[in-house]
């Protein structure tokens, strides 16, 4: 069976409206032609909102920095690039964007762009431990142990008196669980918990647009140390102004403050802002205790969410994970459950051969007591891996220690292991 063209034009109208990346065309001129209901969703706008208007004036809200006026100009594709930008509605919006000029024989006469949304992921990748779409209040962290008893006692404390505070903790600890806590113990309650990413660009720009809107915010700035200096004066600035009973500021650094400041990676008077308040959570390795009851709550809600049989882990799994020093802390682990629970079906408890390859090797590496059998020598009784698989884990594991050998810098590690800086980037993106 052949279609007509009004059947193929309502097979292609039913797909770009239901197809999940957002579609906006223009024509030369800049004026939209067509603006799918994905678009509608990410943007903020209707057809109406967008109808006879160019998109200079449509999207003031990106500051003018519309990837589909550049191809306009420049009538030249622009592939994977990331926009961070607030929609109509005030939201804070990142997407990835292919944008293409329209040629009708040489002549140009518009542009597409494709744009998928990535704003949930991208909080994921950030904040791994705020997944389960639930107020993280100190109810709900899981941690037993006395100092992070003492811990959460301490942001009690700090949420009740409103005052600035300031979260001390290796990465991955769990500072933004006990910021996100103190958030949800004021009284009276605030209307927005916001995260400003220090490693991301343009944070304080975001807070100033905040800061226009007639709402009430706790605001936590995670990793102070990674603001440039002019940053840190430009926002110790804004904070002074801040009136205390309206907003509720909360500051992280990945290290001791005093040493920070002797690096000049801090500013002085930016701790002083929030020294009135500072609160050290301690490295998981401190506090193994903690450990069990994480898991057995990260698997409980692997069994509500997806019906699975899983318990937990196997005594010598535990054992294993006591023993180890979790130097990525809270967010190694969680992010290891994430790839155990994957290749999870039936099973009711994690083994060791349900453990990742490049974790057995750490845990080999930091603890020659491990009675296991080493992966590079055949063993008796145990299956053999494909070697492609094999040979993709020790490739992942060697580069892993190289990378860490020369500080995560990648022209350094190139270099050293022979190979050009794109093919080894090319390979770590293969992992990803």
């Amino acid at each position: 069976m052949s279609f007509n063209k009004d059947q193929l034009f309502k097979l292609y109208e039913f797909a770009v409206e239901n197809v999940s990346v957002g579609i906006h065309a223009v024509d030369a001129e800049g004026r939209t032609v067509l603006y799918n209901q994905k678009m509608k969703e990410i943007e903020g706008f209707d057809v109406d909102d967008i109808s006879d208007r160019s998109i200079l004036e449509l999207f003031a809200f990106r500051s003018n920095d519309s990837a589909l006026m550049r191809v306009l100009k420049t009538g030249i594709k622009e592939m994977n690039v990331k926009q961070t930008y607030w929609n109509k509605y005030g939201h804070e919006i990142t997407t990835i964007n292919d944008t293409y000029p329209i040629f009708d024989g040489e002549n140009l006469i518009g542009a597409i762009e494709f744009a998928r949304d990535i704003t949930s992921l991208e909080k994921l990748i950030y904040q791994p431990l705020r997944r389960y779409g639930e107020p993280l209040t100190f109810d709900v962290i899981t941690a037993i142990s006395e100092p992070m008893q003492i811990v959460k006692e301490n942001a009690k404390k700090a949420a009740h008196a409103r005052i600035p505070v300031l979260l001390i903790g290796e990465p991955g600890t769990g500072k933004d669980l006990i910021a996100e806590g103190i958030h949800h113990e004021l009284n009276p309650k605030n209307d927005e918990y916001v995260t400003l990413f220090s490693r991301r660009p343009n944070q304080i720009e975001r807070l100033k647009t905040y800061l226009k809107q007639e709402k009430t915010y706790t605001f936590f700035f995670e990793r102070l140390e990674f603001y440039s200096l002019e940053e840190q004066k430009e926002l110790l600035d804004i904070l002074k102004s801040l009136p205390p009973e309206k907003h509720m500021v909360i500051g992280s650094v990945g290290g001791d403050p005093i040493d920070l400041i002797s690096s000049h990676q801090l500013l002085k008077d930016l701790y002083y802002y929030f020294a009135s308040m500072s609160i050290s959570i301690p490295a998981l390795r401190a506090r193994k205790e903690d450990i069990r009851p994480f898991v057995d709550d990260y698997f409980s809600r692997h069994r509500e969410r997806f019906n699975s049989n899983i318990r937990g882990l196997s005594e010598d799994v535990l054992e294993m994970f006591l023993e180890y020093d979790w130097p990525g802390n809270l967010k190694e682990l969680e992010l290891l459950l994430d790839e155990i629970s994957s290749m999870i079906t039936n099973e009711k408890y994690v083994t060791y051969e349900m453990l990742p390859l490049h974790f057995r090797f750490k845990l080999q590496q930091q603890n020659e007591k491990i009675k296991k059998p080493d992966f590079f020598l055949l063993q008796p009784n145990k299956e053999l891996l494909p070697l492609n698989e094999y040979l993709k884990e020790a490739e992942k594991y060697y580069l892993h220690h190289a990378l860490k050998m020369n500080d995560g810098n990648i022209t350094k590690t190139a270099q050293a292991l022979g190979m050009t800086r794109q093919n080894l980037q090319y390979r770590l993106r293969k992992w990803k």
